[in-house]
C-alpha cells in the first residue's frame, strides 16, 4: 500500500511504517511455521479428501441409473453436486495454487492436476494465481474485480449499462464455469485494448474449447449413453448437478471479495513502491471470511477462510482454520477490521453492493416520492442525479 493509498483508506491511516513492516514479519513467521510443520497429516488430509470425492462421483452415479425412482435421482443428484464442489473448490483449486506440490506427488501436483471444469489448468493458473493474487483488488489491474462486467467500486464511473450488472451477476452465478473461462482467455481485454484476434488470442480460445468439449461430452453425452434407458435422468441430474455447483461457488467468491466494507485500491507503479507489508495489508483489506461449521469449510474449498487464503495462497488449505486465529488476533493489535459474518449476511452484503453500484452514486438518498419519476426517467437517459442535483429539480418542481 502507497502512501497515497494510506491517505485514501482511513483504517490504515494511523499505521506507521514500522507497523506496515512489523505486519509483515508478523505474518511471514505465521507462514514459515506452517511451513516447517507440514507432514503427513496434511498429506493424509489432501488424500482422504481426494478418495472421498470420487466414491461420492462414483457412488452418485450409480444411484442416477436408476434415476428414473424419483427418491433415486434426488439423491443422485445432490451427491453429484457435492463432489462437483469438493473437485473445484477444496481439490482442484487448491492443488492448483501449488499448496499440496511439497508432497512430490505428481498425482497430486499443480503441474499435473486436471479438473472437473470448463477452465484450462495452464489459463487459469495464470489469470488467477499470477493475476489476481498479486494485483488483489486493484482497480484495472485485477480482472476479478466484477470480471468485467461490474461496478464494484465508488470511484468507478458509473454508466448506464451498470443498470444491468445485478442480472448479469445473476447469469454469471447459472453459468460460472463457463464465465471463468471466458474471462481467464482474457477475451474482453483484448476487445477493450482493441487488440484484434491476435494469434495468442487464438490459440488460448481454442485450447479452452478443447476444454469445454471434453467437459460436455463427458457430462452431457458419455455418461447419458451409459446410462441406456435411463439417459434422461442422468442428463437432467448432470446438468442440475453443474448448476448447483456454479451457483453454491459463484457465492462463496462473491462472499469473500465483494461485501460491503472490503476494500479497493488505486495504485501507480505498483511493482516499484510494495513492500511486503503492504502486500499483505491490501490483503487483509480486500478480503472477507465466512464463519462456520468445519463442513462449512470443506465444502467452500477452506475459502471461507479467504483472507487467509490471500495472505497464503500456497499453504494447504487444511491449516487456515487455525491460522484464522492468529490473524484475527494481528487484526485487532493493529486496529483493523476483520471482516467475518455468516454466509447469509456475507451473500446479503454482496448482492447489495452489487445493487447498490448499479446505481449512480447517491441515487436512491437523492430519489424520494415527489422526484421518483423523473429522477427514473433521467436514469434510463444515463443522467445521474446526486443529492444536490435531485433537490433543485424537485424544489423547481
Amino acid at each position: 500500500m502507497t502512501v497515497l493509498q494510506k491517505q485514501r483508506h482511513s483504517q490504515v491511516a494511523h499505521l506507521t511504517l514500522e507497523d506496515v513492516a512489523q505486519v509483515g514479519r508478523e505474518l511471514d513467521a505465521v507462514r514459515q511455521r506452517v511451513v516447517d510443520s507440514r507432514g503427513a497429516r496434511d498429506a493424509a488430509y489432501i488424500r482422504r479428501v481426494i478418495r472421498f470425492q470420487r466414491s461420492l462421483e462414483l457412488g452418485s452415479r450409480v444411484a442416477l441409473l436408476a434415476g428414473r425412482w424419483r427418491p433415486a435421482w434426488v439423491v443422485g443428484t445432490l451427491g453429484l453436486a457435492v463432489a462437483k464442489s469438493l473437485d473445484n473448490m477444496e481439490i482442484g483449486h487448491n492443488v492448483l495454487h501449488g499448496q499440496w506440490d511439497w508432497m512430490r506427488d505428481p498425482k497430486i501436483h499443480s503441474t499435473t492436476w486436471d479438473w472437473d471444469h470448463a477452465s484450462p489448468p495452464e489459463q487459469w493458473k495464470h489469470a488467477h494465481n499470477d493475476t489476481h493474487h498479486r494485483y488483489t483488488n486493484i482497480l484495472g489491474k485485477d480482472n476479478d474485480l466484477g470480471y468485467g462486467i461490474m461496478r464494484v467500486d465508488e470511484d468507478q464511473e458509473w454508466e448506464p449499462r451498470h443498470l444491468a450488472q445485478p442480472l448479469w451477476n445473476l447469469l454469471n452465478a447459472c453459468i460460472f464455469e463457463y464465465g471463468i473461462a471466458m474471462y481467464d482467455i482474457e477475451f474482453g481485454e483484448h476487445l477493450r485494448q482493441k487488440r484484434g484476434f491476435t494469434p495468442e488470442l487464438k490459440q488460448r480460445v481454442g485450447t479452452a474449447l478443447a476444454k469445454i468439449r471434453k467437459q460436455v461430452t463427458k457430462d452431457f453425452v458419455v455418461h447419458p449413453l451409459l446410462a441406456g434407458p435411463g439417459w434422461r435422468s442422468t442428463l437432467t441430474a448432470n446438468l442440475t448437478a453443474s448448476f448447483l455447483r456454479n451457483v453454491w461457488s459463484h457465492s462463496v467468491i462473491m462472499c469473500g471479495h465483494f461485501p460491503e466494507g472490503v476494500e479497493t485500491f488505486e495504485t501507480p507503479a505498483l511493482d516499484d513502491q510494495e513492500t511486503r507489508g503492504e502486500w499483505y495489508l491490501r490483503q487483509m483489506l480486500g478480503s472477507a471470511d465466512i464463519s462456520g461449521s468445519p463442513l462449512m469449510h470443506l465444502m467452500s474449498g477452506n475459502l471461507s477462510h479467504q483472507i487467509e487464503h490471500h495472505l497464503f495462497p500456497d499453504l494447504p488449505s487444511n491449516r487456515y482454520a487455525e491460522i484464522a486465529v492468529e490473524v484475527e488476533q494481528l487484526f485487532e493489535r493493529y486496529g483493523l477490521t476483520y471482516h467475518s459474518a455468516p454466509l447469509p449476511r456475507q451473500l446479503a452484503s454482496a448482492w447489495h453492493k452489487v445493487l447498490r453500484l448499479s446505481l449512480p452514486n447517491g441515487w436512491l438518498a437523492a430519489t424520494n416520492r415527489h422526484n421518483v419519476v423523473s429522477q427514473v426517467r433521467d436514469l434510463v437517459r444515463g443522467v445521474a442525479h446526486g443529492p444536490d442535483e435531485a433537490a433543485a429539480q424537485s424544489a423547481a418542481g
